[in-house]
């Protein structure tokens, strides 16, 4: 995948985890709290992967 489909999936699932969260709250259901908790996490670490992949490609790209 490149960095911009990391990014962009990435910042999707933030998003769809912040939902998901806050119908959590909503419902006073924990586990859909936890669920939207761990999609936020998986979609922040595809935007730090994205910014690795584009950081490793300007140092090349120096050299």
């Amino acid at each position: 995948m490149s960095s911009t489909t990391d990014k962009i999936k990435g910042s999707a699932n933030e998003a769809a985890g912040h939902v998901r969260q806050a119908a959590g709250r909503a419902l006073d259901n924990r586990e859909e709290r936890a669920k939207g908790a761990l999609q936020e996490a998986k979609g922040k670490a595809q935007v730090a992967k994205g910014d690795a992949k584009d950081a490793v490609k300007k140092a090349v790209d120096r050299t």
